[in-house]
């Protein structure tokens, strides 16, 4: 069932991450293959730890991952934290690695109409520029370091 908001949830999540698209860094490393089973991404995308303190300083910064224009998470000193996703307090507890890894990888595998941005996908999408355009917005280490950093909120 949709929300009576979700017109308004929508807007301003394009409007974030469109803000946010000018400065992001692409990265033009062709793609790992990864494997996707039981709604997971079971293995490593590097086989190399995700660096945690890497990965924290992704999630808030408003012009990478932005992962705070929609989700609350445990970082006091950082205002204006969003709603619209679910809050990722304790989100290690909820979900293993692998299915933390899918979600940042390509949320929409898990949830079709969910307005988070694929991380580490290039095909299908919609409405990317130009310059930006086959390139994934995290390096497959940044979405490792990304779920290093996620697997700390027990």
């Amino acid at each position: 069932m949709s929300s009576p908001h979700r017109g308004q949830r929508v807007a301003v999540v394009a409007l974030a991450f469109a803000l946010a698209a000018p400065i992001a860094a692409a990265h033009a490393d062709p793609l790992v293959h990864y494997d996707v089973v039981d709604k997971a991404i079971p293995q490593s995308l590097t086989g190399v730890p995700g660096d945690p303190a890497n990965g924290r300083k992704l999630v808030i910064d408003r012009a990478r991952g932005n992962c705070l224009a929609c989700h609350e998470m445990p970082i006091p000193e950082q205002d204006f934290q969003g709603t619209i996703g679910p809050d990722l307090k304790g989100v290690a507890d909820r979900l293993t690695e692998g299915q933390l890894r899918l979600r940042v990888v390509d949320a929409k595998a898990i949830t079709p109409d969910s307005v988070m941005p694929a991380f580490y996908r290039t095909d299908g999408l919609y409405r990317v520029a130009d310059k930006l355009a086959g390139k994934p917005i995290f390096s497959a280490q940044e979405v490792e370091d990304v779920v290093a950093y996620l697997e700390t909120l027990k």
